[in-house]
């Protein structure tokens, strides 16, 4: 696990801290990270929401869903929250990434950079995932039309040694984004970002 404490971003002042959400399609991982990041926003740290979504659609459009394809975006989702967090962001990253070799790799990007990395599993069971199916995806995948799908066709590996393993089912996006508030407060991981003036 990543050290707690101030590193250095790219101005000599300290840098930021990458928040990665990981977890199967439907488990919170964006509603959380949304609440999340309006929660430091109003605490004035400067907070930035990379979406696994919307990095798909554009920065990542080229991209499939191999294996291959799967670790290569995890490894470009992981450079850009590194950038952000460098310019002393707290980045918020919401990202399935399936395998624990794609999420440590990101990992050890950020310990050689010294910036803290905190990984948040978003444990939702697939069975409360895919009752919510807010997008119809487990329903067309169970009748196989869309192949290699995150814990129906593909496998997803937890992490070994999260830095927080989140619940929520049966609780509020706002409870679920204090514990992870909480978690970067006991790290020291806040007011480093504050934004100025």
């Amino acid at each position: 696990m990543s050290e707690p404490g101030p590193a250095l971003g790219t101005a000599g002042g300290p840098a930021g801290v990458t928040v990665w959400f990981t977890g199967l399609s439907g488990a919170g991982k964006s509603t959380v990270a949304g609440t999340l990041f309006h929660l430091l926003s109003e605490r004035g740290e400067r907070a930035f929401l990379l979406d696994g979504d919307d990095l798909r659609e554009g920065l990542n459009a080229d991209l499939g869903f191999t294996a291959e394809d799967r670790a290569e975006n995890v490894r470009r989702v992981g450079e850009v929250a590194l950038l952000f967090s460098r310019a002393a962001h707290v980045t918020l990253v919401t990202v399935i990434s399936p395998y624990a070799t794609g999420r440590d790799a990101v990992r050890k990007r950020h310990d050689t950079s010294a910036v803290p990395f905190v990984e948040v599993h978003v444990a939702t069971p697939l069975e409360v995932c895919e009752a919510r199916d807010p997008k119809g995806l487990y329903r067309r995948a169970r009748a196989g039309e869309i192949a290699r799908f995150t814990g129906v066709s593909d496998p997803y590996e937890p992490p070994d040694a999260p830095e927080l393993v989140l619940v929520t089912d049966g609780r509020s996006a706002e409870a679920c984004a204090q514990e992870v508030l909480g978690v970067l407060a006991g790290r020291s991981l806040l007011g480093l970002c504050a934004r100025s003036g």
